[in-house]
């Protein structure tokens, strides 16, 4: 009962976030600008969690594999790439790498396209240093406001590789704030002690199973 109230009480929290930069930041011609629903960059599509009872489609945020070079990753306060991947080889296969987060160290990704229709995202992660955390943010350029950063969720790793639970990336508001399309960055932060993070990602239908 208390999950579910956290849930629920995160997903108001990022609710009214986004709500509060829609009301000052979009344009009357974008408001007026009808959503966009489709698949917006014809990326593979994958059912990364279909162990899990999550059958909705996914595709994997740019690099969020780990496995071959961090390019285009800003990697701040020690954030590097690690031995150990996710040990259930949703993307087809087990691989050996994966982010390592040192406490207080933060990655944010390289862009990826977005629209209404991307609405969650989720990801792997474990640690060896109990009651460490993960702080999940989206990161965009919004007009009048410059870059906007939205905290949208805080997973609890444990000491073996699970996968997170669904959390927003309010997609809708940059998306309308463009036209129907935007790019977003997702930024990962760790609290606590190291924290390693692997194979996000995002839902482009969010239809829920």
């Amino acid at each position: 009962m208390f999950g579910s109230a956290r849930r629920v009480l995160g997903l108001f929290s990022v609710s009214c976030a986004v709500s509060a930069i829609a009301a000052v930041a979009i344009p009357v011609s974008a408001q007026a600008s009808l959503l966009d629903l489709g698949h917006c960059d014809n990326a593979a599509l994958t059912q990364p969690f279909s162990q899990w009872g999550d059958l909705n489609y996914y595709k994997l945020a740019p690099g969020a594999d780990f496995e071959g070079s961090l390019s285009g990753w800003s990697l701040q306060g020690g954030a590097t790439q690690g031995s150990g991947s996710e040990s259930y080889g949703v993307g087809g296969s087990v691989g050996s790498s994966s982010l390592s987060l040192p406490a207080g160290a933060s990655a944010t990704s390289p862009p990826t396209c977005v629209n209404a229709a991307y609405p969650d995202l989720r990801l792997f992660t474990r640690t060896d240093s109990p009651g460490s955390s993960v702080n999940v943010s989206v990161v965009f350029n919004a007009p009048l406001l410059g870059t906007v950063t939205i905290p949208v969720g805080v997973v609890m790793p444990t000491g073996d590789w699970q996968p997170s639970g669904r959390m927003l990336t309010g997609s809708a508001i940059p998306s309308l704030l463009h036209g129907g399309t935007a790019d977003i960055s997702l930024k990962f932060t760790a609290n606590g002690g190291t924290v390693q993070v692997d194979d996000v990602y995002v839902d482009p239908w969010g239809r829920c199973c």
